[in-house]
């Protein structure tokens, strides 16, 4: 995994084709990079983040962060009831109640 200004990348190899090739992973936008080496992946990971951070800046728009921090989550009624009681009963909200349970699981 490519990392670069907290954006990441995917990358795969096409044996038939001898190339890499990858994917932006954190934008809403598609934003692909390919290279032959290593070292040729990597920096066109890192200037398809550059370049896409450019476009953003020439259209007046903000770019995509990587993650909010926000997950939209749906689950069956009686899970929701479960963790609502379960945070309730530990003082907490159910978002940091969640959230620690994600820590230890994580």
């Amino acid at each position: 995994m490519l990392e670069h200004k907290g954006y990441h990348g995917h990358v795969l190899f096409d044996q038939e084709a001898g190339y890499f090739h990858g994917e932006v992973l954190d934008l809403n936008d598609v934003v692909t990079f390919q290279g032959q080496s290593v070292d040729e992946i990597t920096a066109a990971f890192k200037d398809s983040v550059e370049d896409y951070l450019a476009f953003c800046e020439e259209r007046g728009e903000e770019p995509d962060k990587p993650f909010s921090g926000k997950l939209m989550l749906r689950i069956p009624t009686d899970l929701h009831r479960k963790v609502y009681l379960n945070a309730k009963k530990s003082g907490q909200s159910i978002n940091e109640y969640i959230t620690q349970r994600l820590s230890e699981a994580g």
